[in-house]
């Protein structure tokens, strides 16, 4: 009689006790989750040494994940499908959110980890997980670094075979560190990740070289840009029109109560922004750009009583009503109106961000 025999080594990839794994659970714990979701007549022996199996597994596997690449060169140690590797190396890579706001601001150097232990109780996070996390990042950081300029986005992918969306937090992560933002100040705790992420997005798409050039940096601002925001001082001069314009634009939309708050305080708003504006050339001001928005925008206009549907109509209005400003003085109508246009993309993404909450 012939028998056909055939052999392979193809690894299994259990979703669940891989979860338990990267999330920091013991293997006594992982066990005791498995029970709960499996058939109650399996022996307790036999989940436990399927869930050690996985884990030592798992453990082998680590030590190709800190260049996720390697595993394309790894079939003879382990055989997986391509799912399966994509599903490994995404899952590895995945970021808690709560633990990315605590590290956010923070210079990630090799002291700071080992006061990860504050982080996971504050954050209810496995200290194993955030270690996981935290090592992550230090290493995209470390490659991006020793990369010649490019796209940050695309050297991720490259290297770390990341998916789009989970690339772009680590490029929100690695530029708001490597631009050094003040984001720990206790004014600023309420915000999210996520807050900061679609900030960034904005900053990195108007703001950086990738904003009208052709090559892809993300990572550096366009100084050129910052220096000549200075030219929107022209913009003190006309106040009182922009003010008029903006009145008679939001009279329809806004109480009377809210329509008198702007017209008395509209010198305030109008002035704390264009301030910003001509500043964020400097170094400490740009690092300061979360923090000054919330001081001189955020907490004038909350005492003012502004909910958040009033400042997503004020905004717009007022870029909208600079834009059509006739006359600029001795400044260019279109260089002004570019340079406004481009620094109020960010703006109004980033002061919606910080006034949610």
């Amino acid at each position: 009689m012939d028998v056909d025999v055939f052999i392979t080594n193809y690894i299994y990839v259990d979703a669940d006790i891989f979860r338990f794994w990267l999330d920091g659970l013991t293997t006594s714990e992982s066990v005791i989750q498995q029970r709960k979701k499996i058939s109650s007549n399996i022996p307790l022996d036999l989940i436990a040494s399927d869930v050690l199996d996985h884990y030592r597994t798992y453990a082998h596997l680590e030590r190709y994940l800190d260049a996720p690449q390697k595993l394309e060169s790894s079939s003879l140690n382990f055989q997986l499908e391509k799912t399966s590797k994509m599903h490994i190396i995404e899952k590895y890579y995945s970021l808690d959110d709560v633990v990315c706001r605590e590290l956010l601001g923070k210079k990630l150097s090799s002291k700071y980890r080992k006061d990860l232990d504050e982080i996971s109780e504050k954050t209810s996070i496995k200290l194993k997980s955030c270690r996981r996390q935290f090592d992550n990042i230090k290493r995209i950081q470390k490659v991006i670094d020793d990369q010649p300029a490019g796209s940050l986005l695309k050297i991720i992918q490259r290297e770390f075979l990341l998916s789009e969306d989970l690339a772009k937090k680590y490029c929100a992560i690695v530029f708001i560190a490597n631009q050094r933002f003040e984001l720990s100040k206790k004014k600023l705790q309420y915000l999210s990740f996520m807050d900061f992420y679609e900030c960034t997005q904005s900053i990195m798409a108007y703001w950086t070289y990738v904003y009208q050039h052709s090559q892809e940096i993300e990572e550096e601002f366009d100084k050129e840009f910052l220096l000549d925001l200075r030219e929107l001082r022209c913009l003190f001069d006309k106040e009182r029109e922009i003010k008029h314009l903006v009145l008679i634009r939001l009279k329809d939309s806004l109480l009377e109560r809210s329509y008198q708050e702007l017209d008395i305080n509209f010198r305030i708003y109008f002035r704390a922004i264009i301030t910003i504006a001509v500043s964020i050339h400097r170094s400490r001001e740009l690092r300061n750009f979360f923090l000054d928005l919330t001081e001189k925008l955020v907490e004038p206009m909350k005492v003012s009583g502004w909910s958040f549907e009033q400042v997503k109509q004020f905004l717009p209005v007022l870029t909208k009503c600079v834009l059509d400003l006739n006359s600029y003085g001795h400044m260019s109508g279109n260089e002004v109106r570019c340079l406004w246009d481009r620094f109020m993309n960010v703006l109004n993404v980033c002061l919606l961000k910080l006034y949610h909450n």
